[in-house]
């Protein structure tokens, strides 16, 4: 599988505002406020959400280690931890602006976001895949699946079978989108690739019918089916099409919070107490999310 540039959500035009970038000294901000900030996306459950004012997921427990471990570097004994909900479209200005000492919600590290902010090391390997209605047509289930979808030989013609006549949902202005035009030209497909404002909207679609598939992270996908009111009419494909490993964001060029951070992730990764929490968010983990915690991992 091929380095993928988009996860769904987390994409969708969060890097879109470019500001000037301010002084990166993350530490010394925190040690004359005397609070940690934690900056998050409210409704990317299992990463980060809000519910009756409490703020929780995976990447949130990651975020309270680094926490603790610049309220003990610091000695601030009394340190506030204070969270600040954000929109994907003003994230990187409160980065930069230093109104939140890291983005919890992790984000794919690409070359364009480096001019702007900074990325700890990996903290999730996030993999585009696909939901479908559970009487989908076989054909375009197994096309999506990458299995035949007829017998007999293959040419010009059959080469898509399954695949043209449907309609394909996608957020607007992510590379997700990107994507899925580049695969339809590429294979010639002829299909519909409509855009859609958020998950809910891509969901509600595939439920009423009024669209075959709606790409998107994975995680996320199989979080939205559960939480749908059509849950038990959808179903979300086993075939993940692209990975990208997604990182958490914080003030560009501010290497000494950056090796603190990187410092609480790598002695995670190496704890037992690791693989118990990457369970409760997203079920046990497979042998290649194992070697991934290791590869990640700096000595």
């Amino acid at each position: 599988m091929k380095p993928y540039k988009s996860v769904s959500l987390l994409l969708a035009g969060l890097f879109a505002l470019l500001p000037m970038l301010a002084g990166a000294d993350t530490l010394e901000r925190v040690r004359t406020s005397n609070t940690f900030t934690m900056g998050y996306l409210p409704d990317l459950a299992p990463f980060s959400s809000e519910e009756g004012g409490k703020v929780s997921g995976y990447a949130i427990d990651l975020c309270l280690k680094i926490a603790d471990k610049v309220k003990t570097g610091l000695g601030l004994s009394d340190m506030q931890v204070s969270y600040k909900a954000l929109e994907t479209d003003t994230a990187v200005v409160a980065i930069s602006a230093g109104e939140v000492d890291i983005l919890c919600t992790p984000t794919p590290e690409t070359l364009e976001r480096r001019k702007w902010v900074s990325y700890s090391l990996p903290v999730y390997t996030a993999g585009l895949s696909v939901v479908v209605r559970k009487d989908a047509p076989p054909s375009l289930v197994n096309a999506l699946n990458g299995e035949a979808v007829h017998t007999g030989p293959t040419w010009r013609a059959t080469i898509n079978q399954g695949l043209a006549s449907h309609t394909f949902a996608a957020l607007k202005g992510s590379v997700t989108e990107d994507w899925l035009r580049d695969k339809m030209r590429r294979l010639g497909v002829i299909a519909t690739l409509v855009q859609v404002d958020d998950h809910q909207q891509g969901m509600q679609m595939v439920a009423e019918g009024k669209a075959s598939a709606f790409f998107a992270e994975r995680m996320l996908l199989e979080n939205d089916v559960q939480e749908h009111q059509a849950a038990a009419q959808m179903m979300v494909l086993d075939r993940i099409f692209e990975i990208a490993p997604v990182a958490m964001a914080f003030a560009r060029g501010d290497e000494e919070f950056r090796l603190l951070v990187d410092t609480v992730l790598s002695e995670l990764y190496r704890s037992p107490e690791y693989e118990q929490q990457y369970t409760k968010y997203f079920g046990a983990p497979g042998d290649m999310a194992k070697l991934l915690f290791h590869v990640y991992a700096l000595p």
